[in-house]
């Protein structure tokens, strides 16, 4: 057992370390209600003006609804995909089957500017114009791991003997899968989901070489970060899209404690 001085140095720490983490983010989410379009501390005043200023930013509003589109399709396209691929490596031996692996997780190993460098040469090869659709197959490539890592690990957590159980009584492969191992892999599948959707609302680098004149957030904040002329606005819209990334990783937390 740890004596009780370790245990305080150990809370002590872990204190430090998120409070490095975290400090940021409550400072800007602190600034998100600063009265004032100058950056100062002591705060002056709280307003909730640039709530209302940066809604009714046009922009913001189109880059927002962008980011939300980009993330819901590249969600679906890696749910598809990933449970396939997870389905195909736990069911079948096949050659080439650790190769499946290294594939569909590679995209989230390699840095994000590397992807989106690969992705942009790709569809530059192709004579494919950067759009709307190659935002969303960027986003997919790394998005589908998260799925096909969920619902993989909750496949081999599954005892055989329902599915065998099941095709005993006479149902075949699909009406198994629909009503014997879908409801048992649903909480994964989900998880997985809200973390692939999180994951590509928040990515920025890929979006960076395949969005083309596309401008999602992400895009925006980098541009008028670097322009400088409108940090009020963009505190909120930050603040806007933690909020927005760490919803969804509670629930898939939540979730995922749920599924054991």
């Amino acid at each position: 057992m740890p004596s009780r001085f370790a245990r305080i140095l150990l809370a002590l720490w872990s204190g430090i370390v998120l409070a490095f983490l975290f400090g940021p983010i409550a400072v800007i989410a602190l600034y998100a209600f600063n009265a004032s379009n100058i950056q100062t501390w002591p705060i002056p005043g709280f307003s909730l003006r640039w709530f209302v200023s940066a809604w009714n930013n046009r922009e913001i509003r189109a880059a927002l609804g962008l980011s939300l589109q980009a993330g819901v399709i590249a969600t679906a396209i890696a749910v598809v995909l990933g449970t396939a691929a997870a389905f195909a490596v736990h069911r079948f031996r096949f050659v080439g089957r650790e190769a499946v692996s290294f594939v569909v997780a590679l995209p989230i190993a390699l840095p994000g500017i590397i992807t989106g460098m690969a992705l942009n040469s790709f569809f530059a090869t192709a004579g494919t114009g950067l759009s709307f659709g190659t935002i969303v197959v960027g986003h997919a490539t790394f998005c589908i791991v998260v799925v096909y890592n969920s619902v993989l690990a909750r496949l081999r957590r599954l005892p055989s003997s329902l599915g065998e159980a099941s095709q005993d009584l006479g149902a075949d492969a699909w009406r198994t899968f629909r009503l014997v191992t879908l409801p048992l892999i649903s909480t994964s599948l989900i998880s997985g989901a809200i973390l692939a959707f999180a994951l590509s609302f928040d990515e920025v680098i890929v979006t960076t070489f395949t969005a083309g004149a596309q401008n999602t957030l992400p895009l925006w904040i980098f541009g008028a970060i670097r322009l400088g002329q409108r940090l009020p606005e963009v505190n909120v819209v930050v603040l806007i899209v933690t909020a927005i990334t760490f919803v969804p990783v509670l629930l898939a937390y939540r979730l995922s404690q749920r599924s054991g």
